[in-house]
């Protein structure tokens, strides 16, 4: 088979991630919207919290796939097939022992539940459904190892399609069980045998790409080898311990500070924005092991440039998105669940704020994992989440849900916004990070003003929430991305923006008819 270009692989992962990603998130926000109407407000609040409790739990990880998949590049690049089978027996031991500390520490959890839980809710079989999410969470670590396989070789676009795709079944199990029944508990049920059947058709689909996984490999890695693989996993043990605490401690806090229902609220908001920024970071994940394969083979001038340019793509992605979720989300959530289910504009600003942020962090945290960089910011993250939760709670004692969603913001600001590419110009790029932090503050001065004239021109608009609705997706859609391209439409990375989306156009066909 002839070997596709790093851009060929990062224009047909990007396109196919964008798509079933798109496709997967419209069908789970359908799902979402049948259930906020046929189950209580109760079982919408433990959905967000128990969701929570698991992620937290996801800890013992240990950001070891991304440890793992770094070290698979240089193997795949030289072509070294029996350093494949080492790593990847060593990952389906990891994860094996993972699926069990889960298990063993989600069962550990039962008797605290209630301190979680400042109102608890009126639902019925609370500690059941409790152990059908842990079951769910266990099973998703069994098989799916060796999906890492797949994504290192830059064929991210098939395991996109397996996991979206069983995501799409799930939803429409979920959407009949709800109709038919209104039975969390088979609700419930449909996740776990997805899951399980998914993970085993992945599992199959690898087997049949490398059938080298299923011959017998006794040997060991070489001790340094095993020292940086297991130093690299300690990194990420902090870098995990820091992403979950700021992203899955939320709901937790207002659930145990402010109340069960209204994070159930938050978890409707936390749906909608955690589904566009999963289209969007699929579309950057696209490129990630070209990344990786550009770190192994090219020099830090031809990096450099690569970095630039997917971080000023990010920038106009998740900079146009969150003008779009600060004028739409209202609207639509008001549609979608009804008026009991709203937040005032200032929390919904501070959650678009911190969405945009993150945002400009992806082209960052691509780089710095796919380049290995894991052990110099390490106590960046536990600084992260130590304020985090200090800030957060300081702040909901007086501020209420505002004050958790800006203590995110600030440990964000204090830590993350900086450390990550001081890391990446230091230590790959190997030049001053000031120039970066010039662009970065341009590029931040020119997405506030043009927030602020799209919110104007939002704010003129008159009738019932359906036609404000669609006169704002108008404006947004038009007005944001029209005043990026006026601004920058004479510069390099502009220029090459255009040419790749007309590339993408172009290959779609491609795509779709490709690898057979």
């Amino acid at each position: 088979m002839k070997q596709k270009s790093r851009t060929e692989y990062s224009v047909r992962n990007t396109t196919v991630a964008f798509a079933a990603q798109t496709t997967a998130i419209l069908m789970g926000f359908f799902t979402r919207v049948v259930f906020t109407h046929t189950l209580s407000e109760g079982y919408v609040g433990i959905n967000g919290l128990f969701t929570d409790i698991l992620n937290i739990l996801s800890l013992s990880e240990l950001g070891v796939g991304t440890a793992i998949t770094y070290a698979l590049y240089g193997p795949i690049a030289r072509g070294d097939i029996k350093k494949q089978q080492i790593l990847m027996r060593m990952f389906r031991t990891f994860y094996r022992i993972t699926a069990a500390f889960v298990l063993t520490a989600g069962l550990c959890l039962i008797p605290f539940l209630d301190v979680l839980m400042k109102d608890r809710p009126d639902v019925d079989h609370l500690i059941w459904i409790y152990l059908l999410y842990l079951l769910n969470s266990v099973v998703s670590y069994l098989l799916i190892y060796k999906k890492t396989l797949i994504d290192a070789h830059q064929m991210n676009y098939i395991t996109v399609l397996f996991h979206n795709g069983f995501l799409v079944i799930q939803d429409l199990l979920q959407i009949a069980i709800l109709l038919i029944t209104g039975n969390f508990i088979l609700f419930l049920l449909a996740a776990v045998i997805c899951t399980i059947t998914g993970n085993i058709c992945m599992s199959r689909q690898a087997d049949r790409m490398f059938p080298y996984l299923k011959e017998p490999c006794r040997e060991q890695l070489p001790q340094e080898e095993r020292q940086d693989i297991v130093k690299n996993v300690k990194a990420m043990l902090m870098h995990k311990l820091g992403n979950v605490v700021v992203n899955n401690t939320d709901n937790l806090l207002i659930s145990s500070f402010v109340g069960v229902v209204t994070a159930g609220i938050y978890s409707n908001y936390f749906l909608i924005i955690g589904s566009v920024r999963q289209v969007f970071d699929q579309a950057m994940l696209g490129v990630a092991a070209s990344v990786g394969n550009l770190g192994a083979t090219e020099e830090k001038e031809k990096v450099g440039q690569v970095f630039d340019q997917l971080f000023f793509i990010g920038y106009w992605m998740f900079g146009f998105a969150g003008i779009c979720l600060l004028e739409l989300l209202n609207p639509f959530v008001e549609l979608a669940f009804g008026k009991k289910y709203l937040f005032p504009k200032e929390i919904v600003l501070i959650l678009c704020i911190n969405f945009f942020i993150n945002g400009m962090r992806r082209a960052v945290l691509i780089f710095k994992e796919s380049m290995g960089l894991f052990w110099y910011d390490r106590y960046k993250a536990v600084a992260e989440a130590i304020l985090n939760l200090v800030i957060s709670i300081l702040l909901v004692v007086n501020f209420g849900v505002a004050g958790v969603f800006a203590g995110t913001f600030a440990s964000t600001v204090l830590t993350s916004v900086w450390v990550e590419p001081y890391v990446i110009y230091k230590y790959r790029l190997q030049k001053p990070v000031s120039g970066f932090f010039r662009m970065y503050a341009g590029y931040l001065a020119v997405m506030a003003a043009i927030w602020e004239v799209t919110e104007v021109l939002c704010r003129m608009m008159t009738g019932g929430p359906f036609l404000v609705l669609l006169q704002r997706i108008v404006i947004c859609v038009a007005i944001p991305n029209l005043l990026l391209w006026i601004v920058y439409r004479n510069t390099e990375k502009c220029q090459n923006l255009m040419a790749l989306l007309k590339k993408m156009t172009g290959k779609v066909w491609t795509v779709r008819g490709g690898g057979r």
